[in-house]
């Protein structure tokens, strides 16, 4: 089974970062307890704009977590699956 994956990019003015990166804890705890592993990364030269990162064991797994996420922000119709290299 191959692991699946979806990412958000986000670009938060500077006003808004503090409330920003209380979401994104509240949403790390929810996909965490989803069975699901989250990272953020932020642009080293562009402060303010973010790459969002959920990922599962499955699709399946995946898309169940996105769709009952309480603050829907993610499109749940594109998920990547991982691909298998010799």
């Amino acid at each position: 089974m191959s692991r699946a994956l979806t990412f958000q990019r986000n670009i938060v003015p500077l006003a808004d970062r503090k409330r920003y990166l209380e979401r994104l804890t509240t949403r790390r705890d929810y996909f965490r307890g989803a069975a699901c592993r989250f990272w953020t990364f932020e642009e080293t030269d562009l402060t303010g704009a973010f790459l969002e990162f959920i990922e599962s064991d499955s699709e399946q797994s995946l898309a169940a977590a996105i769709a009952s996420a309480p603050d829907q922000y993610v499109d749940g119709a594109r998920i990547y699956r991982e691909v298998e290299l010799d």
